[in-house]
């Protein structure tokens, strides 16, 4: 099929193009530079047209999500949408069914999204998961910072091994990438401890979460991954932790990038937010978003996504089972545990962000702070840490915010939000607005090339048509005004059209076809040999400690029908 999306208004940071009226030809699923005269023209004059947003970071898939479903049905009943010749019914609103996690991206324009955390043996859930998800490509990030077989190559100082060992859990779990979360923390949770800061070691391994992050992003560059080292740093939402942050950062800043990589940073670090907090405790906290944003603004080798707070109730789920815990105890509501064995924890609670409350609009002011003070918008990505932060449908909301800097101080100014966000952030103070270049940046280009997607997240020839187009001029529309956020929110969530490699999915808001999800996943060349000394060195320990046999734990062709399969030469 052949589309000319005609006379739009076109922003595509990755190619330079800045509100420029022209036309997007579509042929076989890609951006091409010309198309014949059968051609069918989409009239969008003087519409805002991007490519597909790109999701960095967000829990869409896996065993965490049903959990969810499962202990929060108050949940599930939000969100209900009844069933069309289409589409099935939807249900939920934080954690929503798997066919309507893949229409609400589509409606909003997105065409990718990153499954942030997989742990190996549960790789298989996930991806059957994923299946069950249309309309978006996932790619799903690998559990490493707990896993026994790691801490033992770090113990050993043994980086050789531990690439090959990470090379062949990313074929047999089908991965993208890798991903650590509270580096150490969530093993000593299964001895009802944490770590507390970068250099507090794990009990019994006597490793710490410095060696493990240096260690797998060595081993990240080494093998060439596209993307980085994708880090959910100790000490998440303890005041006072952004020191722990910045070491956290600082701790890769001699390791080299690879230089067959197209993307710029060797550690990018997750929902910054929940770790850019100062003060000692919850009585006296205060914003620690300006040392957190002054470090990146002076290092290249970051990049983060901000886990912003949007004010609902929602579910928090994270492998960072000893967090999880501490919430609990804070708030007392119901609360769910899972281990996984040999290989990480998890944990699952309710929370409420209340405007009217002031540790949450504290939260709120400092995700904002971070967006304004960092400088380079392809150094920020907006996320939610869906859904821990909130639901990934109130994008649309964030962007009316960062656009408007009378809206935010309409919302502080009017006792909108708590009295903290002035007083304990310098929120007031940032007269900064973000323009559709820069929203197109940290929605699509950024994350794009941050992941390592060169064919996603912009418009150029060659690149996939995944287009967005939205009914709002941009030439005649004024987005900082406050009375317009509100407009922004809506237009925002419902595109014009939403296009998946060349086929219309999305029209006037509305899922006009339906097309499976691929997986996206990691496959290295030239380290089968290492890899298979490696499984034979680790089978004794892997039949002593696993309840489940090697030959039930690997994810075969079938579970990633149909899939991208990314081939990486290691030796480059």
């Amino acid at each position: 099929m052949e589309y000319i999306l005609k006379n739009g208004i076109v922003y595509d940071p990755t190619n330079s193009v800045t509100g420029e009226k022209k036309d997007v030809m579509i042929k076989d699923g890609k951006i091409v530079d010309r198309v014949s005269s059968d051609a069918k023209i989409l009239d969008v004059t003087d519409k805002l047209v991007m490519a597909a947003g790109v999701d960095v970071h967000a829990h869409i898939a896996g065993p965490k999500l049903c959990v969810g479903r499962l202990y929060r049905p108050e949940d599930e009943r939000r969100g209900v949408v009844p069933k069309t010749d289409i589409t099935r019914a939807e249900t939920g609103f934080s954690i929503p069914s798997c066919s309507a996690t893949g229409y609400r991206y589509s409606r909003m324009g997105y065409g990718t999204v990153t499954e942030a955390a997989v742990p190996p043996l549960e790789a298989k859930h996930t991806h059957e998961e994923i299946m069950s998800i249309p309309n978006i490509d996932v790619s799903p990030l690998l559990l490493f910072g707990n896993n026994w077989f790691v801490m033992q190559y770090v113990k050993e100082g043994n980086i050789e091994d531990l690439a090959a060992f990470v090379s062949a859990w990313l074929k047999i779990a089908k991965c993208y990438g890798m991903k650590v979360v509270n580096p150490c923390g969530s093993e000593a949770w299964g001895w009802g401890m944490n770590v507390h800061g970068i250099d507090d070691p794990a009990p019994h391994w006597g490793v710490t979460g410095r060696e493990v992050v240096r260690a797998l992003t060595q081993v990240n560059e080494m093998l060439g991954l596209p993307h980085s080292m994708h880090v959910h740093p100790n000490d998440l939402g303890h005041p006072g932790n952004y020191p722990t942050t910045i070491g956290t950062l600082d701790a890769v800043k001699d390791i080299k990038k690879n230089p067959s990589v197209t993307r710029d940073q060797t550690i990018h670090c997750t929902h910054l937010q929940f770790h850019s907090y100062g003060g000692t405790s919850w009585r006296d906290a205060k914003s620690g978003a300006e040392p957190v944003a002054d470090y990146i603004n002076k290092n290249k080798h970051v990049t983060c996504d901000i886990g912003q707070i949007t004010f609902d109730e929602t579910t928090t789920m994270t492998a960072d089972a000893p967090m999880e815990y501490d919430l609990y105890k804070i708030s007392g509501l119901k609360w769910a545990n899972k281990d996984i064995e040999l290989e990480t924890a998890a944990g699952l609670i309710p929370i409420i962000y209340s405007p009217k409350a002031p540790v949450s609009t504290l939260q709120w002011a400092i995700g904002l702070e971070l967006f304004l003070m960092i400088n380079d918008p392809w150094q920020v990505v907006l996320t939610t840490d869906s859904p821990n932060a909130g639901p990934f449908i109130r994008y649309p909301r964030i962007i009316s915010w960062l656009m408007s800097s009378d809206r935010r101080n309409e919302m502080m100014e009017n006792g909108e939000v708590h009295k903290w966000a002035s007083k304990r952030t310098s929120l007031a103070t940032l007269d900064r607005v973000y323009d559709w270049n820069d929203i197109a940046t940290v929605t699509r280009s950024a994350p794009a090339k941050i992941l390592g997607l060169d064919e996603r997240g912009h418009l150029g020839v060659g690149a996939n048509a995944d287009v967005a187009v939205y009914d709002l001029e941009p030439e005649n529309f004024d987005a900082t005004k406050a009375a317009n956020a509100a407009v922004v929110e809506d237009v925002l969530g419902r595109a014009l059209y939403t296009l998946k490699d060349g086929e219309v999915v999305v029209k006037d808001g509305k899922i006009a076809k339906v097309v499976p999800s691929r997986h996206l996943w990691s496959n290295i060349q030239g380290f089968e040999e290492q890899e298979k000394k490696v499984l034979e060195n680790i089978m004794p320990m892997f039949n002593r400690y696993y309840t489940v046999k090697f030959e039930n734990y690997k994810v075969h062709d079938h579970y990633v029908d149909p899939d991208v399969e990314f081939k990486i030469d290691a030796s480059k």
